[in-house]
């Protein structure tokens, strides 16, 4: 044997190869069907693919387990689109998976006799070429403009090699502004078409930074749709600084657009606008109960005052035979895939975890709210079965009374002082819990029911502890950098 035998190639680098290859085929597919908005976006990491064996096509998707959720249509002739469809809903059935389409346009369901759909929000488009004129007409806009300029905000576009540089360049200011922008955000970073992944494929980006002092402040980064007219852009990820003045936003997109509309490009967009325009009642219902986490309505009314040209519904798709409600939960779980023993998985309890610790205020108000029925249990309980003294009895209900108005206060406004001041009360509401349930409460036990009572009793006190410790200690390691 020589002694210059090539090493062992292991499984890893040869499904990383297999990766690389898939997504440069995928590209090229892509620069002669790309038309959804969301075309660009599956050359991220984290999508698999299907090659369509009777057309020139693919699907490109997310594996939760239980469907294969893809984004957008299949990229591949107009002429053909509902085939490959059909036959990739086929391919997933064969592999014991539900087939679902997220975030499809209407020219996927014209004639389309293989699936159902329902609207899930709107997509505005502008022609950036008509975007100076539309500057001109809107005084709001230009004030804004004016703002960010006054305060010495300057954009310029990032090249792709600076993106690609080493260690001390644009790119590490460039990592750092995105690393905030995710710290600061309500929710958890999401997986699927909302993954913030800006290296991969850069040449084919445009970059463009908004600096002030000399610093990025601000982001915003544009993918091609290929065949949209004249070359469409999708501004997918618009970034700023907390503390960047008024305007930054808007001045990126407004170099943006004249840059792209210079070129030649009559197609632009921002991207969804979720749960927006004609969706379900109950759609709209879950978008004012979850105004804590996340603002629908304000991403609609940032995007709706920079006057677009059109606006275009974007809808959930599904087979015909199949039920919107898995579908629809098919595709929430397509945006809670996690890494997983070197897989993604996704899963709603590690998400729900997750945001809870990205969002206290939430989980405060969680509690407080269930501290209420708490209460009044507590009150009409009966006092033999469960305390040992009806002096006792009412002052747990005093305490939760406190605990409940001081947790509501905290979930309506955070302040550190009172945000420590109810972890130590949770805490010792935690202590003491146990010790009484311990001493008295147990012996006292006689059924199921009261067995299941007393570790409710345990464990709500002990959940409002972590949640507030963690919270705290959250705050402090973003307030170092950390």
């Amino acid at each position: 044997m020589s002694d210059f035998a090539p090493a062992p190639v292991s499984e890893r680098t040869k499904h990383e190869a297999l990766e690389r290859d898939g997504r440069t085929r995928v590209l090229e597919l892509l620069r002669r069907h790309g038309w959804n908005a969301t075309s660009f976006q599956v050359l991220e990491r984290g999508f698999a693919y299907w090659f369509d064996p009777a057309a020139d096509a693919c699907v490109a998707y997310v594996d939760t387990g239980s469907a294969w959720v893809a984004a957008g249509a299949p990229i591949g002739p107009e002429t053909d689109v509902t085939g490959s469809a059909q036959r990739f809903i086929v391919a997933a059935r064969m592999a014991r998976r539900r087939a679902v389409f997220f975030a499809v346009e209407d020219r996927f369901l014209r004639e389309n006799d293989v699936v159902a759909s329902m609207p899930i929000g709107e997509q505005p488009s502008w022609d950036p070429r008509t975007w100076p004129s539309l500057v001109e007409r809107e005084r709001r806009l230009r004030e804004q403009l004016r703002r960010a300029r006054s305060k010495g905000v300057v954009v310029r576009a990032l090249s792709s090699a600076e993106m690609l540089g080493d260690h001390g360049t644009a790119r590490d200011e460039v990592e750092g502004l995105v690393a905030r922008w995710l710290g600061g955000r309500k929710m958890p970073p999401m997986g699927f078409v909302v993954d913030v992944q800006l290296f991969d494929f850069v040449e084919e980006r445009r970059c463009f930074v908004a600096e002030h002092a000399g610093r990025i402040i601000g982001l915003l980064v544009a993918i091609p749709v290929y065949q949209r007219e004249g070359g469409g852009w999708f501004f997918e990820d618009l970034l700023r600084e907390r503390a960047a003045p008024n305007g930054t936003a808007e001045l990126l997109i407004d170099a943006a657009m004249r840059a792209v509309g210079a070129e030649g490009s009559g197609w632009v967009t921002l991207g969804l606008a979720p749960l927006a325009g004609a969706v379900e009642p109950w759609m709209r219902f879950l978008s004012a109960c979850s105004a804590v986490l996340y603002d629908f309505d304000g991403v609609r009314r940032f995007k709706a005052k920079l006057r677009p040209s059109e606006w275009s519904a974007i809808h959930l798709a599904w087979p015909r035979e199949a039920s919107g409600n898995r579908a629809l939960v098919d595709a929430l779980a397509a945006f809670t895939m996690r890494p997983h023993g070197g897989r993604e998985r996704a899963s709603f309890l590690g998400f729900g975890l997750e945001t809870l610790a990205h969002a206290p205020a939430l989980g405060v108000r969680v509690l407080a709210l269930c501290l209420v029925p708490w209460t009044l249990a507590i009150a009409l309980a009966p006092t033999e079965r469960y305390f040992p003294s009806r002096t006792v009895q009412l002052l747990w209900v005093g305490w939760d009374v406190l605990l409940a108005i001081g947790l509501l206060a905290l979930s309506m406004r955070w302040r550190e002082a009172l945000a420590r001041g109810l972890a130590i009360a949770t805490s010792v509401d935690a202590i003491l819990t146990v010790v009484e349930v311990v001493a008295d409460g147990a012996q006292r036990a006689r059924h199921v029911l009261d067995a299941m009572v007393l570790a409710v009793a345990c464990t709500g006190p002990l959940l409002g502890t972590a949640l507030l410790w963690g919270a705290l200690a959250r705050r402090i390691r973003r307030a170092d950098g950390r």
